[in-house]
């Protein structure tokens, strides 16, 4: 069964393969699917089950979505919605989404566009931000312990008292980003990172229970990998 309706596993599809025109309105539940760039029409979404759904670039503006389960799914500023639907706010994740507290753990975000949105207290864990665009983002209080933010934009990032436990930074564009107040970067790789200049020696200031905790994925200390950012001659 799947909700109230029986499953025929010979007319299944796994929800990734959805496509739009095969829309089954007893049950729709494309979640994971591809619909980037696509023309929904006036499709009846309504409950519909869209989470982790690719909505970049998507038409939904004549679509109904009452009641459509979008939490995780993507978008950008091409996606189209119908006036008053309140996008930000429905769980998707684009730029300027509202995410505070959110449970975005092991949540896959690689290339995801996120500027304007507002992630303070957000739970990322273990999130693959990889080549994410961050500038200008607050983050103040979230966990992004074991995160990876390799060749991640964090141009002006607020990280305010978050959590960078592990973290993977290598080769982030970290200029103007706040990390002064950070809880902890104990096992953070920041080897090939831009922009943290004067940063550097404050964040070599932390403790060294921080600073020398080895890092198994990345194999190298925090130490290391802000020591190897300086130049000969500092």
């Amino acid at each position: 069964m799947v909700g109230s309706v029986p499953l025929n596993l010979r007319t299944w599809a796994a929800p990734e393969s959805v496509h739009p025109e095969q829309i089954n309105r007893k049950c729709i539940d494309a979640r994971g699917a591809n619909w980037s760039e696509q023309d929904l029409g006036s499709q009846d979404l309504r409950n519909a089950n869209l989470c982790r759904c690719d909505l970049r670039g998507c038409d939904l503006s004549r679509c109904q979505l009452e009641g459509t389960d979008l939490r995780l799914a993507r978008f950008d500023h091409a996606t189209t919605v119908p006036e008053g639907f309140d996008l930000f706010n429905s769980g998707a994740v684009g730029p300027g989404a509202k995410l505070n507290g959110a449970f975005l753990n092991n949540a896959d975000l690689r290339g995801i566009d996120l500027r304007g949105a507002v992630l303070m207290g957000a739970y990322l864990s273990g999130a693959d931000l990889s080549g994410a665009l961050l500038d200008g983002v607050s983050l103040a209080g979230s966990d992004l312990r074991f995160a990876i933010l390799r060749g991640a934009m964090c141009r002006a990032t607020r990280f305010g008292t978050s959590q960078l436990d592990l973290a993977d930074f290598r080769g982030a564009d970290l200029q103007d980003a706040a990390l002064d107040n950070v809880e902890s970067i104990k096992g953070a790789d920041f080897s090939h990172c831009s922009g943290l200049n004067e940063q550097i020696t404050h964040l070599l200031n932390r403790s060294a229970l921080e600073l020398d905790h080895w890092n198994p994925l990345t194999r190298g200390t925090t130490r290391t990998s802000l020591e190897s950012l300086r130049s000969p001659h500092s």
